[in-house]
């Protein structure tokens, strides 16, 4: 058992230092594929964050929607109906905009990133560029991971934007809420240094979604098993990475 346990410590060590050693090389590669391929980089905004917009759009507005709601519900037995849009601004742009797009990120662009990233290497793709003298990392991975990076805060932003039209549609228009309160209050009271809290989570959650799906892909076991597998852990480690790193941010922010 103590050999084991002695095993398994020194395997996680390994795995750590690999992980972080290919998130350095990820971090040095970036600014000449930003300047000399933005290309293939936009290619990989469109792949990540366009065709993401769909699910990204109608969650963002039923979430505003029961944000409606639930504020109308509980503020209403203090008189505050008209806080409604604060109520659902403070929630959207500092908490839910970003962790729920993250979550839907890393299971929609995140799973896709990996499993085409596991499928190329089972398919000996990386190992061919590689005979050629092409770095995968480079011409592969890099791309995919700017792309999820600069995705993630503007689908942030697509959503908190949508759910506060969401919350709009239900306080205003189903509940009755005065439109200029709604308004005028939410303006009053949301400050900047609240919008720039959920920009750098969105940002930071961008990173961790998008480096955990090239990480899991690339280090997939080149089967259709282990595709499968990495697959699952990038939403797996990608929620609880999200949901820890919201946490401690908050907490950084108060």
């Amino acid at each position: 058992m103590i050999r084991d346990l002695w095993y398994t410590l020194v395997e996680f060590f390994r795995t750590f230092g690999a992980f972080q050693l290919f998130f350095l090389r990820l971090l040095t590669n970036s600014p000449s594929i930003l300047l000399h391929r933005f290309n293939l980089v936009v290619k990989q905004v469109y792949n990540a964050g366009a065709l993401s917009l769909v699910i990204i759009m109608v969650c963002g507005l039923f979430v505003g929607g029961v944000l409606g709601l639930q504020g109308y519900s509980s503020l209403s037995k203090f008189n505050a109906e008209d806080s409604v849009g604060t109520f659902a601004a403070f929630s959207l742009v500092k908490e839910l905009g970003p962790v729920i797009t993250a979550l839907l990120f890393s299971g929609r662009a995140g799973t896709a990133l990996a499993s085409e990233i596991g499928l190329m290497k089972a398919t000996d793709q990386l190992s061919a560029m590689e005979m050629m003298a092409i770095d995968p990392l480079r011409r592969v991975l890099v791309p995919r991971f700017l792309g999820g990076v600069i995705s993630m805060p503007l689908l942030a932003v697509v959503f908190s934007t949508i759910g506060l039209f969401g919350a709009h549609l239900v306080g205003v228009n189903m509940l009755g809420v005065d439109a200029g309160a709604f308004w005028s209050q939410m303006q009053t009271t949301l400050e900047p240094k609240d919008i720039y809290e959920g920009i750098f989570k969105s940002f930071v959650f961008g990173v961790v979604a998008s480096l955990f799906a090239v990480w899991e892909g690339y280090n997939a076991i080149p089967t259709a098993e282990g595709v499968g597998r990495a697959t699952t852990r990038t939403v797996v480690i990608s929620a609880i990475s999200v949901l820890i790193l919201d946490f401690m941010i908050t907490a950084v922010f108060m």
